[in-house]
């Protein structure tokens, strides 16, 4: 089974405009098209309520709906692009999401300095409900956020948390930059999931079309040997990805093929769609095969 962590969809596209497709370009029924032209089972969507798109909740909300054995919804809550961005109230805007949605996880994109409000009181009340409701959260973040998204992760040990894009260490800050120190250092914290997505995001912006990626290859082979396949999980960025460089397809291979080497044998399974089947099944950290 592949399962895809990370991707999105939105009823206008939410970047460059002038595209000939605004209305089409980002739409579920795209999602769904490419993963049938490449064997994806399932993908979680990522919903992330940005420009002209306010009411992603409720459109994937309808489209999962629609394809219950295909997508599933994790809504965005409370992210840096909203008015309600680290203000009072998230505990109850997060149960709000619950009892619209009845949902497994959720989103929720931090902006690049870091505020505090992860160890703050409300962001522990809303990470304490997040963990008495069986959810997963999917943080979006880099490393100035990560030693309080550690604090978190051993306050909630039942929580998993999946962080995206590699926890963002990138690959033209150097092999042993900042922020690749702070994901390694979060894989002491056995519920903490990394997606396996976006690798042209380590890249200068002049070489992410330079697939595969080989210098964000490298950075990738620490991860994979700090966090192991068992908390791993691939992501397509999708539509983001082909917008950048990367179609579909090579979101996939970038793994199957040029990470194979780093994930002999069933590991490659876990981490395209193993670990984050048992995430959905159970809503708890995937324990590390025997």
């Amino acid at each position: 089974m592949i399962i895809d962590s990370h991707c999105h969809a939105w009823t206008t596209w939410p970047y460059d405009t002038s595209v000939p497709d605004p209305q089409h370009r980002g739409i579920v029924e795209q999602l769904l098209f490419e993963m049938d032209q490449h064997g994806v089972d399932r993908s979680v969507v990522i919903c992330a309520r940005i420009d002209h798109n306010p009411e992603n909740n409720e459109y994937i909300f309808q489209a999962a709906r629609r394809h219950p054995d295909r997508l599933v919804q994790f809504p965005d809550v409370d992210s840096g692009w909203s008015p309600e961005y680290h203000t009072p109230g998230a505990v109850d805007r997060l149960q709000r999401a619950i009892d619209r949605w009845g949902i497994a996880g959720f989103t929720h994109y931090v902006n690049a300095e870091n505020d505090g409000w992860l160890v703050s009181d409300e962001g522990m009340r809303f990470f304490a409900r997040a963990a008495e409701a069986d959810l997963i959260a999917s943080i979006a973040l880099n490393g100035a956020w990560l030693a309080d998204l550690r604090t978190v992760a051993a306050a909630f040990p039942t929580l998993p948390i999946l962080i995206h894009h590699q926890g963002m260490a990138r690959a033209e800050e150097g092999p042993d930059s900042p922020g690749l120190r702070e994901v390694l250092a979060t894989a002491a914290c056995p519920n903490v999931i990394v997606k396996a997505s976006g690798f042209y995001y380590g890249m200068p912006d002049d070489r992410k079309a330079e697939y595969p990626y080989d210098p964000q290859r490298a950075i990738f082979a620490r991860i994979v040997e700090a966090y192991g396949p068992d908390r791993l999980a691939w992501g397509s960025d999708y539509p983001v990805s082909p917008w950048v460089a990367t179609t579909y397809r090579q979101t996939l291979d970038i793994l199957r093929v040029h990470c194979a080497d780093l994930l002999p044998g069933d590991a490659m399974d876990r981490v395209m769609g193993g670990t984050m089947e048992t995430l959905l099944r159970t809503r708890r950290p995937v324990p590390a095969a025997g």
